[in-house]
């Protein structure tokens, strides 16, 4: 008996990004500005202003990006800082685990 065994990596290709902070002009316009010059597409949105704090949810599809999530992460915690925000992406897989009731 001959049994075969596949090893395969699945890519995630979505992520939950997270900003709050206080509100101000150009947050949505820099975090989706850097998302678009990464081919990172915005597949759903939302945000709302609770007593002055600016608090945004996105799905963002990373299929045709040219960076990892890792990376955008990365470049994005150092971008929230000049807008006095906090910024998390995280792995949709793993959101949704963490959620999961």
């Amino acid at each position: 008996m001959l049994m075969l065994f596949f090893h395969y990596t699945v890519k995630t290709m979505k992520a939950i990004i997270t900003v709050v902070g206080g509100d101000k002009v150009g947050i949505i316009a820099k975090v989706s500005s850097f998302l678009a010059s990464h081919s990172i597409n915005i597949a759903d949105i939302t945000q709302t202003v609770l007593s002055g704090n600016f608090v945004m949810m996105m799905m963002a599809d990373f299929e045709s990006a040219d960076i990892s999530i890792d990376a955008a992460r990365t470049a994005l915690v150092q971008e929230a800082k000049t807008l006095g925000v906090e910024v998390n992406i995280m792995n949709e897989k793993v959101f949704s685990e963490m959620h999961r009731i």
